[in-house]
């Protein structure tokens, strides 16, 4: 466990208000003002995922990331004004930039096409967060077809995989600052991505949604080592009326509109809260009793942490337990990966991108999955025995 200790140092310019505040508050007037930050930090070479450097602002934090880490503390770039998001991560492959920004809780396309400057505090967090865990690192991201690990060699930094983040969570709201961070823990706990993060922040709230196995405090300069919890996210889910999808539909990455016979169901934090997640259910065409999930959206400030999959789950289990069979067809990438290691979720059916047949069903040409790969999963309320 190494001890770091810097000494940060600037010039003091003399002049007559400076003689006025060192004669109203007896202050010694030196060539130059000084002060030294010591602190002990656990070493690289020990087992842990995620840390913390916490405290008030001016208790030294960023000073002591930037001598213990170096190279690995994040610093911001410029995105640019007149291009998407997306565009925004150089040459690395579109996978896995799409990969980064859902683990991070940013999986609404809508918002991958705009430019940075147009988002919302939350969507840039989350932006700058992916950016950092994709560019900051030599690792890279985990695949999650081959478990292998894709090299970024152009990103090489001293500290191989640690990516530190300085001023985590400082210009979003405490609600998103909490989500984003278990989602940021929950990406990289995963395996999803393959990191070490340290926060550095003066917010003590998200330490817990974090789950750090460390932190420091530079409050009173001590070392907590023990894994924190996150407290537990209760879902309310209830149906609602239609008129809540004027809320979400244009986070949707297909059309806004919703089918006329559609039944439709809010999820809530909390009672009497305003709904954070929204799903619909339609009719299935060609037999009775069958139904499809035709909308599922969660705001963007509460993405990454499994609340879309927790709504589906319970609606298609509302469903079943009425003698009903319930699909869903997707091409959303996060979603595929939830619907592929859901016990509850068999894969029916797998269409590539070269599908461009026009459907017709019962007189009517109804919308196709055309010119995109899309699946679809059956809801089993019972798990299937492997």
């Amino acid at each position: 466990m190494p001890t770091i200790s810097t000494t940060v140092e600037c010039d003091v310019y003399d002049s007559f208000r400076v003689q006025q505040v060192a004669g109203m508050f007896d202050l010694p007037i030196a060539a130059r003002a000084g002060e030294t930050f010591t602190a002990e930090l656990p070493g690289l070479d020990e087992d842990w995922t995620i840390g913390a450097l916490v405290g008030p602002s001016g208790s030294g934090k960023s000073t002591l990331a930037r001598h213990a880490y170096g190279d690995a503390v994040w610093r911001p770039g410029v995105w640019p004004e007149d291009r998407a998001v997306i565009d925004g991560f150089g040459e690395l492959p579109i996978k896995d930039i799409t990969q980064a920004l859902t683990a991070v809780g940013l999986s609404s396309p809508p918002s991958w096409i705009k430019p940075y400057r147009v988002l919302s505090g939350g969507e840039r967090f989350r932006c700058d967060l992916a950016k950092a865990l994709l560019g900051n690192a030599e690792c890279g991201l985990r695949n999650a077809e081959s478990k292998a690990v894709i090299p970024h060699s152009e990103f090489r930094t001293p500290h191989s995989n640690l990516v530190v983040f300085d001023e985590f969570t400082s210009v979003v709201d405490r609600t998103v600052a909490r989500i984003g961070s278990a989602a940021v823990a929950k990406a990289i706990r995963s395996g999803r991505i393959d990191r070490r993060f340290v926060a550095v922040t003066c917010h003590y709230d998200v330490l817990e949604w974090l789950e750090v196995d460390w932190h420091l405090d530079l409050a009173d300069g001590r070392l907590h080592r023990r894994r924190l919890r996150r407290p537990e996210i209760r879902l309310t889910v209830q149906p609602c009326d239609r008129a809540v999808w004027r809320q979400f539909a244009r986070h949707h990455y297909l059309s806004s509109g919703l089918a006329a016979a559609s039944v439709c169901y809010a999820a809530r934090l909390r009672d009497g809260d305003a709904p954070v997640a929204f799903c619909s259910v339609s009719n299935l065409f060609g037999g009775k009793g069958r139904r499809r999930i035709s909308r599922i959206v969660v705001l963007p400030d509460y993405q990454g942490v499994g609340i879309g999959a927790r709504l589906l789950d319970a609606v298609a289990a509302h469903h079943t337990s009425l003698g009903q069979t319930i699909r869903i067809t997707t091409s959303h990438p996060a979603m595929l990966a939830y619907l592929q290691r859901s016990p509850h979720w068999r894969a029916v059916h797998v269409y590539p991108n070269t599908r461009r047949r026009k459907r017709v069903i019962a007189g009517r040409r109804v919308k196709d999955a055309a010119g995109r790969c899309v699946a679809s999963f059956e809801f089993v309320r019972e798990p299937e025995k492997p």
